[in-house]
């Protein structure tokens, strides 16, 4: 795609990434056919490629309205787009750099920046998420049976098991899963503790950025970014093998710790060796064989496999293959690459399109009715749970279960 961006804009980082990506693009119309948002709507501009023309024209001065916001606004930032590419064009580094200029351009009404404010706020910060939603529990048995769904039920208490052995890896402990689902990094630590690996929490170490940054509040994720890079680097300097993410969401985004950092020269190799040390958890067991895990019980379960492992970090199919290797029996799911309407706080700022998502969805996953619905990313399991009786977790507590002693 041919641009004329401004030198000055050129000039800027910003403007490199920009200019870079838009050339890549050869309006081949692939993107269209795998977008979620583009099934829906049918709205050219609701597309990866109406998208790149809308940010190619803001980027080169055009005048820019409210409308362009909103098409961006819808859009998931899911990545099946990259995935369908045949240029690799990186639409979700276009779309960082498009959505800063047009909300600088257009600004944003006082009760959107107060609610987006206050998803970043409630959410990052695990003491703080946790007392809201204690409230909300409390309270629940008044509310709409609508709001009454939303609010998850407190889970089961579960403690992080001590174990000393020769290897040694870090895991991002992050800020929302361990209220909602403490038990998923405990089941991690058990199941890697059964092929000889410490697990190892670390002080310091939070919220992965990652929500902070798709809502615009890039300075506050990239200083999230820093803060864990600071906090695991005297760890992988002292030999741990690897930084393991049990939340797909949170992989994905450290895995591009390296590109957002990169004109950052105090934290830039620093930041690319914590990239590279990134592992999903399916990673780490696919490296290390799954055959001595013994686990006995078989059961018949759905998968779906978040937009952040399959697209953000291509590892489509990666778990399904360890679950079968396991002896569990999946089930197909029709259309697997698309979203389930969550992507981060998608589902609390688009609820329409968030809804007929998660509707198309659950009805794939439940069409050959398994016993249970299993995923890789705390978003996904909670959005998945307010649409179903069936029970939905993530895949490697199934694991740990039905480990032999």
């Amino acid at each position: 795609m041919k641009t004329s961006i401004a030198d000055e804009v050129l000039e800027t980082p910003q403007g490199s990434v920009a200019d870079q990506v838009l050339r890549s693009c050869v309006h081949c119309g692939f993107c269209n056919a795998a977008c979620p948002t583009y099934q829906i709507l049918g709205e050219e501009l609701d597309g990866p490629r109406g998208r790149i023309y809308l940010m190619k024209s803001v980027i080169e001065g055009n005048a820019v309205t409210r409308r362009t916001q909103a098409h961006l606004d819808r859009c998931l930032t899911c990545q099946a787009c990259e995935t369908s590419c045949p240029s690799g064009v990186e639409y979700h580094r276009l779309l960082n750099v498009g959505r800063k200029i047009v909300d600088a351009k257009v600004g944003r009404r006082w009760h959107e920046l107060l609610y987006r404010w206050m998803i970043r706020k409630l959410l990052v910060v695990p003491s703080r998420f946790s007392r809201s939603l204690a409230l909300a529990r409390m309270f629940r048995p008044m509310l709409p049976r609508t709001l009454r769904s939303h609010i998850p039920p407190e889970p089961a208490a579960s403690s992080f098991p001590r174990v000393h052995a020769e290897r040694g890896m870090l895991f991002l402990d992050g800020c929302v899963q361990p209220v909602l689902a403490p038990n998923i990094n405990s089941a991690a630590a058990r199941v890697l503790a059964k092929l000889g690996i410490e697990l190892q929490q670390t002080a310091g170490a939070g919220c992965c950025g990652a929500l902070s940054y798709h809502l615009n509040a890039q300075a506050e994720g990239l200083a999230f970014a820093r803060r864990n890079v600071d906090a695991w680097w005297p760890k992988l300097e002292d030999g741990a093998e690897a930084i393991v993410t049990t939340a797909s969401g949170c992989g994905a985004f450290i895995k591009q710790y390296g590109d957002l950092l990169e004109y950052d020269e105090q934290y830039r190799e620093k930041a690319r060796r914590v990239q590279r040390a990134a592992r999903d958890i399916s990673e780490v067991l696919a490296a290390e064989g799954v055959a001595s895990l013994k686990v006995g019980a078989q059961k018949r379960v759905a998968f779906h496999c978040p937009c952040t492992l399959q697209h953000g970090q291509a590892l489509a199919g990666l778990t399904e293959k360890l679950l079968r290797e396991l002896g569990f029996e999946l089930t197909p799911v029709a259309d697997s690459h698309l979203c389930c309407g969550s992507a981060g706080a998608y589902s609390l700022l688009q609820k329409e399109l968030s809804a007929r998502l998660l509707e198309n969805k659950i009805s794939a996953l439940q069409a050959e009715q398994p016993e249970e619905i299993l995923t890789a990313n705390i978003g996904c399991q909670q959005q998945l749970s307010t649409a179903t009786q069936r029970p939905v977790r993530h895949w490697i507590e199934l694991v740990d279960e039905n480990m032999e002693p």
